[in-house]
């Protein structure tokens, strides 16, 4: 089976080509905006019309990860941020019916969930609702779902739409609230947060890719959450850096009442493509400290 993975030097498309190299019934093909011919990456811009034409080997798979994924570099520049995850995102559905695939992989976002939703408890079946996302990054991510939904309808190719919770991992920027509140556990005395109680499912990276992998059997057109297990509270992240650095600090409680959570289900999901987190927070951070060499 070929592979076209777009955004393959991404911190998710990196950890996804490791796993996928394992197996051996795989050939990737990576694409990114920086090309690497080291490691066989093409240099390929999915905002260009007619990008498809550069890749010269048969495609059963497009995995499409390339996106502006931070919300701040969104709002940013909302140019670039729909430019990139919505036109970039139709060129890669032309480009899979010019090059006859098979399927398409779209890694989506839990934030197509606006927050009420999310609080109660959304799963795949929820209703979505575009005008109540705040967020454009969540915005351009859903608006991609309603092309592929589209392109399902009319040329009946297979389309998974993955909805990845917060990642977290091996990784030197572009942190979760994880990697953050670890970092700066190791380098302070004192921390401050919004509420204790604000909680996420957080998901490592590896679970993620695994998530992806896994999904490479789906038919016809499916939604799957990624997300961890359980939901995991501020409290829960600084006990576990605590345990881990072997430090206690003092916290400093922000807006104890004004708790965040998001509480996507996952069940139809993980029965759907046979998968269970297996990288649970204390050893997601175990992995975290032997990365960042301290």
């Amino acid at each position: 089976m070929n592979i076209l993975i777009t955004g393959a030097k991404s911190f998710v498309g990196k950890r996804l080509i490791e796993l996928l190299k394992k197996k051996k019934s795989f050939k990737i093909i990576g694409c990114d905006l920086i090309g690497d011919k080291k490691n066989k990456i093409l240099k390929i811009d999915i905002r260009k019309k007619n990008f498809y034409k550069s890749i010269k080997e048969k495609v059963d798979v497009i995995i499409h990860l390339a996106a502006i994924s931070r919300d701040k570099d969104c709002e940013k520049d909302l140019s670039e941020c729909y430019n990139t995850n919505i036109i970039g995102t139709l060129n890669v559905i032309k480009a899979a019916e010019k090059l006859s695939v098979k399927k398409v992989i779209f890694a989506s976002t839990e934030w197509v969930y606006h927050n009420p939703l999310a609080a109660n408890g959304a799963d795949e079946n929820s209703i979505l609702n575009l005008k109540k996302l705040k967020s454009n990054y969540a915005k351009s991510k859903l608006l991609g779902e309603y092309f592929l939904r589209d392109f399902y309808d009319k040329f009946n190719i297979d389309i998974s739409i993955l909805r990845f919770g917060i990642i977290y991992g091996e990784r030197e920027n572009n942190w979760s609230a994880v990697e953050t509140l670890f970092n700066s556990i190791r380098n302070n005395d004192v921390i401050k947060v919004g509420s204790l109680k604000t909680a996420r499912k957080f998901i490592h990276i590896e679970d993620i890719c695994y998530g992806i992998f896994k999904s490479l059997r789906l038919k016809k057109f499916n939604i799957v959450n990624l997300q961890g297990k359980k939901l995991i509270t501020l409290k829960e992240v600084i006990s576990s850096s605590e345990k881990i650095l072997k430090k206690k600090i003092k916290i400093i409680e922000i807006n104890p009442q004004k708790a965040s959570i998001r509480n996507i289900k996952s069940k139809i999901s993980f029965k759907k493509i046979s998968f269970t987190p297996k990288i649970d927070l204390n050893n997601g951070l175990i992995k975290l400290k032997k990365f960042l060499n301290f």
